[in-house]
């Protein structure tokens, strides 16, 4: 039984190439964190949804998932499709903890590393 994971939440594109850079960080999750169970989701074209993803690690026992939205800022999405799916979410799952953090994007390390590449850019 696994007391906590994290389901990365990206929006999803109809090219699925899209996702690579999600998958990348993903993977390095995991590497990063062996022990963690980290899994990704998106809300639209790409499986699995939010839902499916959550339920698997419910019925694997997960007590707490903290979803992170791999969202550059707070937009519609985040501020009215994602609460409504975390609501419905834990009425269908009452004994499951689910959180959710920040879009990523807005994180002040996210904001400092875009800057940066940015500016590396000039020395290209």
């Amino acid at each position: 039984m696994t007391a906590t994971a994290l389901i990365l939440f990206a929006h999803g594109a109809r090219d699925p190439e899209w996702a690579r850079p999600m998958q990348r960080v993903c993977a390095l999750l995991r590497q990063q964190a062996p022990t963690l169970r980290v899994e990704l989701a998106f809300l639209e074209f790409i499986p699995p949804d939010l839902r499916n993803c959550a339920e698997a690690l419910v019925a694997d026992g997960v007590q707490r998932v903290l979803v992170v939205p791999m969202f550059i800022a707070r937009g519609g999405h985040l501020k009215r499709d994602l609460p409504l799916l975390l609501a419905e979410l834990r009425q269908q799952h009452p004994g499951t903890i689910f959180d959710l953090a920040d879009a990523v994007g807005e994180a002040e390390t996210v904001v400092q590393a875009m800057a940066k590449h940015a500016l590396s850019l000039l020395d290209a």
